[in-house]
């Protein structure tokens, strides 16, 4: 039989531990915004090397669209290029042909959320990233609501986490993008503008999405099919290895520049 634990004692431990890991994220190394294929992958790539990495979904669930698969059969396809990335994290696969494999999108997103807290990314599920920072014509962190509140249309005052490092990976909507470009007027991109993303191509899409991915503004980089509608690239459906080749690039840039970012932060 379990010892009599009150009901508030359970609530101290929920809200002591959760204001912990909140206080212990308040300067981060890199926020991650939308925790999609490409955004939780590419949370634990920079986590396995030591950085300070939190995820922001503003939904209760993470996992983006993989939950449903296609039309919600829950099923994915990952070419062959990025099927190492499931390996490493246990995923099963099956052959479907000689390029492609079939997974189970929800073992995935379990796999590979378990992937991203064992490297030591914290998630924050249910909030909203309203606004950046911006000093010195970087980007210095962002700017959080809960997502009830949007919901509700509460007038409630934001908080701040401060990060050297924000990544976009809010899928087809690049809210992150939009907001910086309405605020600073232009992003690095052909036109200095979001172009917005085109009807799908699966082919095209998915060689575009990691060429895609990239530093668009002072601090602030793309993935996934953020990185597809900034640059007017069409969009991929149902399969996934681009997406998550998006992410470990993405990963694999900001861990590579990290030393030049710290030194310009000073």
């Amino acid at each position: 039989m379990f010892k009599m634990i009150s009901e508030i004692k359970t609530t101290e431990g929920i809200v002591e531990n959760f204001l912990e890991e909140i206080l212990n994220s308040l300067e981060l190394d890199v926020a991650v915004v939308g925790a999609g294929p490409s955004g939780l992958i590419a949370a634990k790539y920079l986590s396995d090397a030591k950085l300070n990495v939190a995820v922001f979904e503003r939904k209760l669930s993470v996992g983006g669209g993989m939950w449903g698969g296609g039309m919600l059969f829950p099923k994915i396809v990952v070419e062959k290029e990025a099927k190492f990335i499931l390996d490493e994290i246990g995923i099963k696969t099956k052959i479907f042909d000689d390029d492609t494999f079939i997974a189970n999108s929800i073992e995935v997103v379990a796999k590979i959320t378990s992937a991203v807290i064992d490297a030591g990314a914290k998630i924050f599920n249910s909030i909203d990233v309203e606004d950046v920072m911006i000093r010195d014509n970087k980007i210095y962190g962002v700017v959080v609501n809960w997502s009830a509140v949007k919901i509700a249309k509460l007038h409630v005052d934001p908080l701040a986490f401060k990060s050297k490092i924000v990544v976009d990976a809010t899928g087809h909507s690049s809210e992150i993008c939009k907001i910086v470009q309405k605020k600073v007027g232009k992003l690095e991109t052909p036109s200095g503008e979001i172009i917005g993303e085109r009807s799908m191509w699966i082919d095209k899409s998915e060689r575009l999405v990691v060429e895609n991915t990239k530093e668009v503004y002072p601090n602030l980089y793309v993935t996934g099919m953020a990185a597809n509608a900034v640059f007017g690239a069409p969009r991929m459906g149902p399969i996934f290895g681009g997406m998550f080749l998006s992410g470990k690039k993405v990963a694999e840039l900001i861990i590579s520049n990290f030393d030049k970012i710290k030194k310009n932060e000073k």
